[in-house]
């Protein structure tokens, strides 16, 4: 679930570090923030675009099993773990 959430925050930084690399390109500084100023909504606006874009495209490829999840159990006094069938 971590490794989820790194990988999300990830992707929505994207369009901050290519604008960043951008205005290094530019030969403008990217600690300025007259530079960032104007573009702020744009690159959070972009950066939920690709957040919920990568989330659809693992919704839509995600595995799938048929059967579905099976929640641990007692049975005969044992604890069965759960599992996928």
């Amino acid at each position: 679930m971590l490794r989820l959430v790194f990988e999300q925050i990830a992707l929505f930084s994207l369009p901050f570090i290519l604008f960043a690399g951008w205005l290094l390109l530019a030969r403008r500084s990217p600690l300025d923030g007259a530079e960032w100023k104007p573009q702020w909504t744009r690159l959070v606006l972009a950066g939920l675009f690709v957040v919920v874009v990568s989330l659809v495209m693992t919704g839509l490829t995600g595995e799938r099993h048929a059967e579905g999840y099976v929640p641990p159990r007692y049975e005969n006094g044992r604890l069965v773990p759960g599992h996928f069938r």
